[in-house]
């Protein structure tokens, strides 16, 4: 099932204005102490958790980010501290730190709660209402796979998973784009083109629909970061020459990219902690097996983390991918990654002999029938 084993995503940073200056002010019913809320967020690279004790069911933070920035609130109504919290079951909610107060108010649980006072979370609240009917349909697909024993998850039982979701996914991006239509001024409007594009942004589907935002939003701080980001997935969309770069192997020797000029090039991006990836490396492993011998080969860009490098060549060794590695060791950062607009992994690009991107993305048996075009039979 393509939405539970496909990818990883990055915690993308967000996308916008000025330095925003928010208040957040909460009721919870008669939650007392000793129960806290926590509120947590990322400010540029780095991730920041506040708490706030509840009296008589108040609790509130203020602060300031350097951009619009999307934040979890989390409820510890035992007291047991941010790293016990069951995160299985806990109660949360998302909030925007935007300038303003924001009030946050619910009866019972903080992930009912009603959330007012700015314009951006008003906006968020009723995006979620809108997109409702297709979140619960997610919901129902996911128990569903759930619900069925591991030996009866048989081809033909994830080929109609995959039929569903591809279904739910289309109704989704429909929502989404009537969404942008109706409220072009509304930060929500970026957040539904986001939600268009997916783990695996297609230019050409997203570029017309950014056009509809209005001239004010595209202008925004929030619309140039946008822009760019496009410019970004153009430049590796299929038809277009693969960007050069270079990065360390596991021996510390630099490998650029342009060195595999002269043959087929399947560009991997994955990281040892990526459970998604490890599953699809079977996958690459037998593509390459079989075609190795003829003008194929393969390059790793592992986003493994700074100081993770034995963990990045124990996992080469374990799911045996014998072919060429590189990587900076710098997580989300990596270079190569940046520069491939690279935002879920695994993810993946054939290149031909001249340096041409000829596919992506080719999850599953998917490597193979392509390669199987190329070479023929074997």
């Amino acid at each position: 099932m393509k939405k539970l084993i496909l990818l990883a995503l990055v915690a993308a940073p967000s996308l916008l204005f000025a330095q925003e200056n928010f208040v957040i002010k909460g009721k919870l019913g008669s939650v007392d102490a000793p129960s806290k809320v926590f509120l947590v967020y990322r400010d540029g690279t780095a991730t920041i958790t506040d708490s706030s004790a509840v009296k008589k069911g108040e609790f509130g933070f203020a602060g300031h980010v350097t951009d619009i920035t999307r934040a979890t609130l989390i409820v510890d109504y035992k007291g047991v501290g941010m790293q016990n919290i069951d995160r299985s079951s806990a109660d949360i909610a998302a909030v925007y730190l935007v300038n303003g107060t924001t009030e946050i108010k619910s009866k019972d649980s903080l992930s009912k709660a009603k959330i007012t006072g700015t314009k951006v979370n008003e906006d968020s609240q009723r995006f979620t209402t809108y997109l409702k009917p297709v979140n619960d349909a997610n919901k129902a697909l996911d128990a569903e796979y759930e619900a069925t024993p591991k030996e009866k998850r048989t081809k033909e039982f994830n080929d109609y998973i995959d039929k569903k979701e591809d279904s739910i996914s289309v109704k989704e991006r429909a929502l989404d784009s009537l969404f942008i239509i109706a409220n072009p001024d509304s930060y929500m409007s970026l957040q539904a083109l986001r939600g268009m594009g997916g783990p695996y942004p297609v230019y050409d589907q997203l570029a017309p629909e950014f056009t509809k935002l209005s001239p004010a939003l595209r202008a925004s701080k929030a619309g140039v970061a946008y822009q760019k980001y496009l410019d970004v997935i153009k430049s590796v969309s299929v038809g277009a020459m693969a960007p050069d770069f270079a990065q360390p192997d596991t021996n510390g020797t630099m490998v650029s990219l342009s060195s595999f000029k002269g043959k087929y090039l399947l560009l991997d991006f994955w990281a040892s902690w990526c459970g998604p990836c490890r599953a699809e490396n079977p996958n690459v492993v037998k593509a390459f097996n079989i075609y190795k011998g003829k003008n194929f080969t393969i390059l790793s860009v592992s986003l493994d983390r700074p100081g993770k490098r034995d963990n990045w060549i124990k996992a080469i060794n374990k799911d045996g991918l014998t072919w060429n590695h590189v990587s900076d060791l710098k997580f989300w950062d990596n270079d190569a990654a940046k520069l491939y607009g690279i935002q879920a992994i695994p993810q993946n690009l054939l290149i031909d002999p001249s340096g041409k991107i000829i596919a992506k993305d080719l999850f599953g048996d998917a490597l193979e029938k392509k390669l199987r075009e190329i070479f023929g039979t074997m």
